[in-house]
């Protein structure tokens, strides 16, 4: 088997670095992003500006579950090239965002969460509509992890 070259059994699949790699690669490179912050809340594209929100009343969490396997599959559907392209990496300044920079350092999920929701309480003491919104992102991200989605 040459550098470079992928084979099943003794079928040559793609030569590495190929036009139809790269035509494979910029296809594949995106990835399906949850965005949560003031103004929007739901699943983006990585490479341009499609995007699925949740829709405001979705509450009970077999219907969230049902609504992130549907964003995902509306995902693999769309095509990059209809939408305009992502200007800049996707800013999530959500409570997500902490949640993920903590397992990054180390922490296990359930306690990043649990470690964001005391931020969030020493950070916005006597807002209970911002702590309840942490709660249930923090939730929502438990679910999602323990589903498969992220």
């Amino acid at each position: 088997m040459g550098h470079g070259v992928t084979r099943c059994g003794s079928a040559e699949l793609m030569e590495f670095g190929s036009a139809d790699h790269q035509k494979l690669h910029d296809k594949t490179a995106r990835e399906l992003l949850w965005t949560s912050h003031r103004t929007f809340q739901g699943w983006t594209c990585s490479q341009c500006e499609w995007n699925y929100p949740v829709p405001t009343l979705l509450t009970d969490a077999d219907a969230k579950t049902a609504f992130d396997r549907l964003a995902a599959s509306k995902f693999r559907e769309h095509k990059c090239s209809e939408h305009l392209a992502r200007l800049a990496p996707v800013v999530d300044e959500g409570f997500s965002s902490r949640i993920r920079k903590l397992i990054s350092q180390g922490f296990k999920p359930k306690d990043a969460v649990e470690l964001m929701l005391q931020e969030v309480a020493l950070e916005y003491r006597g807002q209970a509509k911002v702590l309840e919104q942490a709660k249930s992102e923090g939730e929502d991200f438990l679910r999602r992890l323990r589903a498969g989605v992220i």
